[in-house]
């Protein structure tokens, strides 16, 4: 049985041996930064010692997750992450929807292309930079303020409000964002047949109701997939931004998950901090099971990614 099972395995490695060298450096990768990793996450049940290593560390059980959440730092980076997230979701998430769609109405080809390329480079920008910039222009005497006086607005702590600053991380990461994404839309939109416009055409229906009875039907799908898969990041809040832009005024509101598992791992608590990282994977994947068999029961299992 198992000569029988391997010579299968050779022939199928011989008939499909290009495609199996072409996707190896992407499973390599995986492995290497995504699997082999998960070895570490021992660490949020042992008493870790640099001296002893993982292996050689007594196991603690559950007490990192006691102090975890017996703590009072972690709630508040939970909430405010839950918080950040939630609205990233609820205003970014139809950002890139809104803007293939708009896209896909223009007409002029060449300006249509400017617009796609001039949203989409700042995806491309590291929150290094991104963050320097914002921080200047949202400064007590920056561009932003000096034209909010002009209407007789008086000056706004954009960074050391709450609110303020909160909204723009909200606003500025969907700005950096919003034209990537919009290119998955649009490479959807690119797969409707023409025929269901033309027929729409012939039927006397508008480019507004071509819209609402053609093109949103025909990216649910799509906009079902990429709302499953961004569930899963539920708990992540963009530590890049927070991390470039948030300052010692606003940690009450913009102090997330990943920047306490930082601060953790800066006073080599690494214990707590594997406990805290575990705990966002796993209420990411929790989300993502659960959001996938929702959609499967609400559209009688044509929708989902498994």
């Amino acid at each position: 049985m198992i000569l029988v099972l391997m010579s299968e395995v050779l022939t199928q490695y011989r008939r499909h041996k290009g495609l199996l060298l072409l996707v190896a450096p992407g499973l390599a990768f995986f492995l290497v930064f995504n699997y082999l990793p998960m070895f570490g996450l021992v660490l949020a049940f042992k008493e870790f010692r640099l001296s002893a290593g993982i292996l050689g560390s007594e196991w603690s059980g559950l007490e990192n997750f006691s102090r975890l959440f017996g703590g009072a730092d972690f709630p508040n980076a939970l909430r405010n992450t839950v918080t950040i997230s939630l609205l990233r979701l609820l205003f970014g998430f139809f950002a890139p929807i809104a803007l293939a769609l708009m896209l896909n109405e223009i007409r002029v080809s060449w300006y249509k292309r400017t617009v796609q390329t001039v949203t989409y480079i700042p995806y491309f920008l590291s929150w290094v930079i991104l963050g320097g910039i914002f921080l200047m222009i949202f400064s007590q005497s920056g561009p932003a303020n000096q034209i909010s006086q002009l209407f007789g607005v008086s000056p706004i702590e954009f960074l050391t409000n709450d609110f303020w600053f909160i909204v723009v991380v909200i606003v500025t990461g969907i700005w950096q964002a919003a034209g990537y994404g919009a290119v998955i839309y649009l490479a959807a939109l690119a797969g409707i047949s023409p025929d269901l416009y033309e027929a729409a055409v012939v039927d006397g229906a508008g480019r507004w109701k071509q819209t609402l009875h053609i093109t949103i039907p025909g990216l649910v799908p799509t906009i079902i997939t990429l709302f499953i898969l961004n569930l899963g990041h539920v708990l992540n809040a963009g530590f890049d931004q927070i991390y470039n832009m948030y300052n010692p005024m606003v940690y009450d509101a913009a102090d997330i998950i990943d920047t306490y598992v930082l601060r953790r791992i800066v006073l080599m608590d690494f214990g707590l901090a594997t406990g805290a990282g575990l705990f966002k994977s796993v209420v990411g994947l929790l989300m993502v099971v659960l959001a996938n068999s929702l959609a499967r029961r609400l559209s009688g299992g044509e929708q989902g990614i498994w």
